[in-house]
């Protein structure tokens, strides 16, 4: 896995809007503050809305191929998610970006894009977006500045919670459950032999993430897996049946008989910690004290 050169301040960033329209307010706000430290190049036409996109097809993938050739920036951050990625994603050259990588930053929709990444054998990041960056904390904004600064320092997470006993290391890979699920109908989820699957998901009722997980499990998707880290599951509530998330989880992953954690700060709520994915990762899980480390 090729790992993207850190970020140094003044670099230049590419900013892309592959996916959705997004609240401009938010945007300009997230910009300006990556403004105070590196320099950041965009195009006037991120800014166009064709119903539920960002733009048409064509301007989409026009925009993020010419950030992936790009030789001169050295990150490429979405201003939102969304939906839009699974109509371009597999246009872009692939071997040309792994020739210059760089790091792609994003979740939710952006996971189409970590996929490709891990497939082609590069590094990304999972972390929140331009528009996400105009509103969140500084803390927020602190580890995302030192995640791409420092992608290969050591991070450690405690305070998760086990839903299956066990320790386990492989390659930190993943991002939004519906989204991985897209790419699989799609032939493009390829995840690599002994990965520590991290998983998250919005919106979502539990019947349709039970669908899901279980269609993934049957195709054998999960097969090479070592490890499951569940972040949050945002608005993700019961039906008349009671049926929690947590129920449906604990059902379909705990079938595959490896280490299982959850309560791990990535998704769509307040907290979203910036991932390195495609790091070699170490996670144990008791019911004492569950932790989770990467570059250990």
């Amino acid at each position: 896995m090729l790992v993207p050169p850190a970020l140094c301040p003044g670099d230049l960033i590419d900013v892309v809007a592959p996916s959705s329209p997004f609240d401009r307010t938010l945007a300009w706000r997230g910009l300006g503050w990556l403004r105070q430290r590196y320099r950041v190049r965009f195009d006037r036409g991120m800014f166009d809305i064709t119903g539920y996109l960002a733009g048409h097809d064509d301007r989409r993938a026009a925009e993020l191929d010419r950030a992936m050739r790009a030789t001169d920036s050295k990150a490429i951050v979405a201003v939102r998610g969304g939906y839009g990625l699974h109509r371009i994603a597999p246009r872009m050259d692939w071997n040309a970006f792994r020739a210059h990588p760089k790091w792609l930053v994003g979740f939710s929709d952006i996971t189409v894009l970590h996929v490709e990444a891990s497939a082609a054998g590069v590094a990304s990041m999972h972390a929140p977006m331009v528009a996400a960056l105009g509103r969140c904390h500084e803390p927020t904004r602190s580890r995302w500045v030192d995640a791409l600064e420092h992608p290969l320092r050591l991070r450690r997470w405690s305070n998760l919670a086990a839903l299956r006993s066990g320790e386990a290391s492989g390659t930190s890979f993943g991002g939004n459950l519906t989204v991985m699920h897209a790419c699989a109908a799609a032939g493009r989820l390829r995840i690599p032999a002994g990965a520590i699957l991290f998983l998250e998901d919005v919106g979502e009722r539990p019947y349709r993430v039970d669908r899901m997980l279980a269609t993934l499990v049957t195709g054998g998707h999960f097969d090479g897996v070592r490890g499951v880290v569940v972040g949050e599951f945002t608005d993700c509530y019961p039906g008349s049946d009671r049926i929690g998330v947590q129920d449906v989880l604990r059902d379909l992953l705990g079938s595959l008989g490896i280490p299982i954690v959850t309560r791990f700060p990535m998704g769509h709520g307040e907290d979203n910690d910036p991932l390195p994915l495609g790091m070699r990762t170490s996670l144990h899980a008791t019911d004492g004290e569950s932790w989770l480390s990467l570059n250990g």
